[in-house]
């Protein structure tokens, strides 16, 4: 079984980024749960989704205390708590930022870190606002190029069923992010 945890703030679309996600791998024939987990309802306070990906049903109805791989979408959010706790060896962390994977001051056994920079990608395809852009579809494609789990063109599928508001602009955000991702 495939466990995912994403770190965000409320507003950056780490919940429908979740949702995006289970739909793309349920499109490639996975069972699959996606769930968040919310502290205080408000724009900007840290939020917390999970996915769970397996070959047969899934019967595990608790949140994800040891995921395989991270997904990040807010880079402040790497100084504020540790969104290493838990995570297994071997395993991705994809993380919206504009540095290498190489400048980022994480220790972690056995990772691997990939970097994209989803705020960017977001802002140039004029997903969310110039002062709190949407980051979700691009680092998705992130996650996709950084790990192989799941096909870039099962997440633009995804995307576009799934989002209501500029379904072609995140598509291609997504597109733009997987092009240009850091490992």
């Amino acid at each position: 079984m495939l466990e995912i945890r994403i770190h965000g703030r409320g507003g950056q679309g780490g919940v429908i980024a979740s949702k995006i996600l289970a739909y793309a791998f349920a499109m490639e024939g996975k069972y699959v749960q996606a769930f968040p987990e919310f502290g205080v309802e408000r724009r900007g306070a840290p939020v917390t989704a999970f996915i769970r990906v397996a070959d047969g049903r899934i019967n595990i109805r608790s949140k994800i205390y040891e995921p395989q791989h991270l997904i990040v979408l807010e880079p402040t959010l790497l100084s504020a708590i540790d969104i290493t706790e838990g995570l297994k060896e071997g395993g991705f962390i994809v993380i919206n930022t504009k540095k290498k994977p190489e400048e980022l001051n994480i220790k972690v056994k056995n990772s691997k870190i990939a970097t994209v920079d989803a705020t960017g990608i977001a802002l140039k395809h004029r997903l969310g606002s110039s002062a709190a852009p949407i980051v979700n579809t691009a680092i998705l494609g992130g996650f996709a190029k950084a790990t192989g789990f799941v096909k870039i063109e099962s997440i633009v599928e995804a995307i576009k069923k799934e989002v209501p508001i500029k379904p072609e602009e995140n598509a291609q955000a997504a597109i733009d992010a997987y092009n240009s991702t850091i490992m």
